[in-house]
């Protein structure tokens, strides 16, 4: 592919962020806003798509595919972005990719800290935490075990694998939840990282490149939770 211009955007967590992956002549790079806006993402999105669309001095219809945080995450968050990205790639007819945020968080800390044994795990409320486990090489991400969203305590690394595991994510803000046995195989824990656009359009445009891109209405969040909805308890 030539040239490419690939829109991705998230709103999982408290965090909102858009990023624009273009590549000319071979060559990539990422225009990318983020900022942390809890409770402000319906009002914040849009805004910084348009921001980026400038800084590029491109418009909408020369986008080739839009991509979105798919979720694990925020109810709200994840509706917010699937619909925003659903009606540009509708309305454009381009190829929408929905991108796991466990995974774009688990790219963030092998490229930012070139950690190579991941646990990702996001905050799922009601005591539980979305969580997934990877090997990170080279910019290649291989998912070890299946995105879950379970208690702290019921969480459990590979259990063929013995390695130096590091964990990343608001999930770990629960770290006294979590099992002795995790805890010991774990080096370090970092609670400050939060899903990004920036490593979602990366990800999107491999996806796109191995010929996953679908038609708008085929790619919805996914909430691992059934219970979308949660009363407190009397």
């Amino acid at each position: 592919m030539s040239s490419l211009y690939l829109l991705a955007l998230d709103a999982s967590s408290s965090a909102c962020s858009a990023a624009l992956l273009r590549q000319q002549s071979g060559q990539r790079e990422c225009l990318a806003r983020f900022e942390m806006t809890p409770r402000a993402h319906t009002r914040r999105l849009m805004p910084m798509v348009d921001d980026i669309l400038a800084e590029a001095n491109i418009s909408t219809q020369q986008l080739d595919a839009v991509a979105f945080g798919r979720g694990p995450g925020s109810f709200t968050g994840l509706r917010i972005a699937a619909g925003a990205a659903q009606g540009l790639a509708f309305g454009l007819d381009r190829p929408l990719l929905g991108i796991s945020t466990l995974e774009a968080l688990a790219l963030q800390a092998h490229r930012r800290y070139h950690f190579r044994h991941v646990v990702t795990a996001l905050d799922a409320r009601m005591g539980e935490i979305y969580a997934a486990t990877w090997h990170c090489l080279n910019d290649t991400l291989s998912l070890q075990s299946d995105e879950v969203v379970v208690a702290p305590a019921n969480f459990h690394l590979p259990a063929e694998q013995e390695t130096d595991w590091v964990g990343v994510g608001s999930g770990f803000t629960l770290w006294d939840d979590f099992a002795l046995s995790l805890q010991t195989n774990m080096s370090q824990h970092l609670t400050d990282l939060e899903p990004r656009a920036e490593e979602m359009a990366w990800l999107a445009a491999r996806d796109l490149e191995a010929g996953l891109g679908k038609v708008a209405h085929e790619v919805q969040p996914v909430y691992l939770r059934n219970d979308v909805a949660w009363k407190k308890p009397a």
